[in-house]
C-alpha cells in the first residue's frame, strides 16, 4: 500500500503538490469566513460548583451564573472628593448602557457599601454579566476597555478585574520554534535543500491541520489553548516525521538507488514508522475520551486533526517533493565534511553503545536514579488554575488583582457562592444567618454575607470570602470543609440544601475529578501502547520495557514541572512571577502527548535494531548498529522537539509556559537518558530475552510491519 503511495506520489509530483497548495488555500479561506469560536468550558457534571451555577441561572440570578468582574478604582486621598466621586460614578453608568445584559454594583450605593476597603484608598464596582458565548464576553470586554481608556479622573487608578479583560498579546513562539528547527536541519543535513523539506511538509501538514481545527470549533467545542497546543505539537511531530523520511531517502541514495526506488523505499521503511508512530500518538490523544468531559474531548480531537495532516503530508506530499529535488538533496552543501547516512562502525553512538553494553548494571541504575530523583517532586504534585494572579504584572487584570488583595485580603480574589434553596421563605432565611454566623467563626473565613432572596423567595445566596488566596491550598480545603462539616453542622435536619459553588470551587472540583481519572487514562495508554508495540516487535519484554521507561520519562517532566511552577525553584528564568499548583489538564495532556511521540523514537530505533537483529542474530551487534544508525537522527529530531515546545516559554500565557516545558523536558528526557541510556543497557542485559514472546501467542497475534525491509518490488 505505501509503496503504491509513494510511487504514485512520485511520478505525479505536479498534481500532489498542486493539491496540497489548493487544499491549504481552500481550507484556510473556509476557515477566516466560518471558523468557529473557542470557548473554555470548565462545566463538571454532577459536581456541587456545577449544581450551583444551574441553580443560579435556574432561580433567578442569571448576572451571578455568568461572569463576574469587577471596576477596581484606587485614590490615595479617598473617594470623598465630589469630583472624583462624579466621575466614577459616570464611568459605573457608562460601563452599563455600553455592555448588554450587565449590572454595575456602585461601592457608593448602599448595596455596594462593603466594597471601599477599611482604608479607604481602593474600592471596586462589581460587574455581573449574564451568561453568553465567548465572541459576546470579548466584545463586552473590548467595550469595557474602550470606556475605561477614555476615563481621566485626577488622582484615580482604573484596572479592569477578571479574566475576560486581560491582555491577549501574541507571542512569535511558533516563528522562533521553526527558526531554530531550521538551525539544527541544517547542522545535521548539512544542506540547504535538505534542511527546507521537513520545515516546507511541516508547515503545509500544520497549515491544513489548524484550518480544519478552526472549522471543527463550529460542530465540537474546544478551549481557548487548542489552536497553540495543536501548533505546538503538529509543528514537533510534522518536522520530525519528514526528518526521518528525509533521512532514509539519503541513505537508499548514498547506497546507490535511484531516485524514485530510493523515494519508495523510504516510504515503504521509514514511512510505516511514521504512519505507527503516527497513529499511535493519536490513539494515546484520543484516550482522553475516558475522561469524559466535553473540553477534553474537543482539546483530542483538535491535536488529533493536526497531527493527522502532519502525517499525511510526510506520506504524501513529500515524496512527490523529493520527486523534485532528487539527487540534488546534498545540493547547497554546509562546508563541513559530509556524513554518510546509517550505521558507522567509526562514530560516537557505536562506541557509545559498546561503553554502555561493557557496563550496563552501572549504566542502567545511574539512569534510573536520575530518572527517579527528578520525578521524587511529583509527591507533591497540587492541581489548579491559573488566574489573573499569574499574569503578567502590566497587566490590568493582574493589577486590578493585586489592588483587590491589597485593599480586601489575599482571599478576595477567589469567593465561594453559596446557593440555596429556600422552600419556606423567612424561616429558611433565617436558617441561613445561623449559617452566616458559623461562617464567620470557621477557621479561614474572612467574611460571610448575609443571604440575598431572589425575587421569588425559594432560593438565596450567600458570598464567602477565604483567608488565603484563590490558589493556596488552605482555600481548597476551605472548601471540603464547608461542605463536609460547616454546613451540614447548621442545617442537618433542617431541610435547607446549600451548594458551594463559583469559579474556585469549580477549580477544586475539576481538579479532584482529574486526579481520580488521570490513572485511569493512564492505564488505557499504557495497555494500548504495551498491546501495539507487541504486535510490532513480537516480543513481551521490548513493549514492557517501553511502557515502564516511559512512564519514569513522564514522571521526571511532572516531577520537574512541580518544582519550577509549583515551589518556584528557578521560576523567574522561565519567565514566571509567581508559583503556583500545576494547570489540572496538563497532566493528562503531557501523558497523552509524551507518551505517543516516544513511540516515534521506540518505534524508529527498536524496529532498526530488530532489523539487524533478524539479519545477523546477534543482539549485541544489533543494538550496537542500530544505535549507531539512529542516534543521530533521533538527536536531531529530539532536539527540534525540545526548541519547538522551549519556545512558548517565551510566551504570556503561564499555562503554555508550563506546557512547552514539559514537552520539552520529557523529550529531552526520552531521547538521552532513555534512548541513549537505559534502552541499550536493558537490551544488553536481555539478550536474545528481548524477542521471546510464546509460541501460542505468536500464532494468535495478527502480523503488523513496520519496516518493509530492503525487497522492494518496482
Amino acid at each position: 500500500m505505501l509503496q503504491r503511495i509513494a510511487r504514485f506520489c512520485y511520478h505525479r509530483r505536479w498534481l500532489v503538490v498542486a493539491t496540497w497548495v489548493l487544499l491549504l488555500i481552500a481550507v484556510s479561506t473556509l476557515n477566516g469566513a466560518f471558523g468557529g469560536t473557542y470557548k473554555d468550558n470548565f462545566q463538571l457534571p454532577d459536581s456541587d460548583s456545577e449544581d450551583a451555577f444551574n441553580q443560579l441561572k435556574a432561580k433567578g440570578f442569571g448576572n451571578q451564573a455568568g461572569f463576574e468582574g469587577q471596576v477596581v478604582v484606587e485614590n490615595a486621598n479617598g473617594f470623598d472628593d465630589p469630583t472624583v466621586r462624579q466621575g466614577l460614578d459616570d464611568l459605573f453608568t457608562k460601563l452599563q448602557q455600553e455592555i448588554p445584559d450587565t449590572e454595575v454594583v456602585s461601592p457608593f450605593t448602599e448595596e455596594g457599601a462593603r466594597q471601599i476597603s477599611p482604608k479607604g484608598t481602593i474600592a471596586y464596582a462589581q460587574l455581573n454579566m449574564a451568561d453568553r458565548d465567548s465572541t459576546k464576553y470579548e466584545d463586552a470586554a473590548k467595550k469595557a476597555k474602550d470606556v475605561v481608556k477614555a476615563t481621566n479622573i485626577p488622582g484615580t487608578e482604573v484596572e479592569l478585574g477578571g479574566q475576560i479583560f486581560g491582555d491577549q498579546a501574541q507571542s512569535p513562539s511558533e516563528l522562533i520554534g521553526i527558526v531554530a528547527a531550521m538551525v539544527i536541519l541544517l547542522i545535521a543535513f548539512g544542506s540547504v535543500v535538505a534542511m527546507g523539506l521537513p520545515i516546507m511538509t511541516a508547515l503545509f501538514g500544520i497549515g491544513t491541520g489548524i484550518a480544519l481545527v478552526g472549522l471543527t470549533v463550529n460542530l465540537i467545542g474546544m478551549p481557548s489553548f487548542s489552536e497553540q497546543a495543536v501548533m505546538m505539537i503538529g509543528i514537533g511531530v510534522g518536522i520530525d516525521y519528514a526528518l526521518f523520511i528525509v533521512t532514509r531517502y539519503r541513505e537508499n541514495l548514498h547506497a546507490g538507488a535511484e531516485p524514485d526506488r530510493a523515494v519508495v523505499r523510504a516510504i515503504d521503511t521509514s514511512g510505516r514508522a511514521v504512519l505507527f508512530a503516527g497513529t499511535t500518538v493519536i490513539l494515546a490523544v484520543l484516550g482522553l475520551f475516558t475522561v469524559g468531559l466535553d473540553m477534553m474531548n474537543g482539546l483530542a480531537i483538535g491535536i488529533s486533526l493536526g497531527v493527522f495532516m502532519t502525517m499525511a503530508a510526510a506520506l504524501t506530499l513529500l515524496p512527490a517533493v523529493l520527486g523534485f529535488a532528487g539527487r540534488n538533496i546534498d545540493k547547497l552543501g554546509l562546508p563541513h565534511r559530509k556524513r554518510e547516512e546509517g550505521a558507522d562502525t567509526t562514530s560516537i553512538w557505536y562506541r557509545w553503545s559498546r561503553v554502555i553494553q561493557h557496563r550496563p548494571w552501572p549504566a542502567l541504575l545511574l539512569g534510573a536514579l536520575v530518572l527517579g530523583v527528578l520525578a521524587a517532586p511529583l509527591a507533591s504534585m497540587r492541581l489548579g488554575l491559573s488566574d489573573a494572579g499569574n499574569n503578567p504584572r502590566s497587566d490590568t487584570t493582574r493589577k486590578a488583582y493585586d489592588l483587590l488583595s491589597e485593599g480586601f485580603g489575599p482571599g478576595f480574589n477567589g469567593p465561594f457562592l453559596l446557593v440555596a434553596e429556600t422552600p419556606d421563605g423567612a424561616s429558611d432565611l433565617a436558617t441561613l444567618e445561623q449559617l452566616q454566623d458559623k461562617l464567620n467563626q470557621t477557621k479561614g473565613v474572612a467574611f460571610a454575607s448575609p443571604p440575598q432572596p431572589n425575587e421569588a423567595g425559594d432560593a438565596a445566596v450567600m458570598q464567602v470570602i477565604p483567608t488565603s488566596s484563590p490558589q493556596a491550598k488552605a482555600t481548597s480545603d476551605l472548601v471540603h470543609t464547608l461542605r463536609d462539616d460547616t454546613i451540614p453542622g447548621v442545617l442537618d435536619g433542617t431541610g435547607v440544601k446549600v451548594l458551594v459553588g463559583g469559579t474556585t470551587a469549580m477549580v477544586v472540583d475539576f481538579s479532584a475529578y482529574m486526579g481520580e481519572r488521570l490513572p485511569w487514562f493512564m492505564g488505557t495508554v499504557l495497555l494500548l501502547s504495551f498491546v501495539l508495540l507487541m504486535l510490532v516487535f513480537r516480543s513481551l519484554l521490548v513493549p514492557l520495557k517501553a511502557v515502564i521507561m516511559n512512564l519514569i520519562s513522564v514522571g521526571a517532566a511532572y516531577g520537574i514541572l512541580v518544582a519550577i511552577f509549583q515551589w518556584g525553584w528557578g521560576m523567574s528564568l522561565f519567565g514566571v512571577e509567581d508559583k503556583g499548583p500545576v494547570e489540572m489538564w496538563i497532566p493528562m495532556m503531557l501523558f497523552a502527548v509524551v507518551f505517543g511521540m516516544s513511540m516515534d523514537y521506540e518505534v524508529f530505533l527498536l524496529s532498526r535494531i530488530r532489523e539487524e537483529y533478524d539479519r545477523s542474530g546477534d543482539n549485541a551487534e544489533a543494538v550496537a548498529n542500530g544505535l549507531a544508525a539512529t542516534a543521530r537522527v533521533i538527536t536531531a529530531a529530539a532536539l527540534i522537539m525540545v526548541c519547538v515546545f522551549g519556545a512558548f516559554v517565551l510566551g504570556p500565557v503561564k499555562a503554555m509556559k508550563m506546557f512547552g516545558t514539559g514537552l520539552a523536558v520529557a523529550v529531552f528526557l526520552d531521547a538521552t537518558v532513555v534512548r541513549m541510556v537505559l534502552v541499550p543497557a536493558t537490551m544488553e542485559l536481555l539478550g536474545d530475552a528481548n524477542w521471546w514472546l510464546p509460541k501460542w501467542l505468536d500464532r494468535i497475534l495478527p502480523v503488523v510491519h513496520v519496516e518493509a525491509g530492503e525487497d522492494v518490488v518496482d
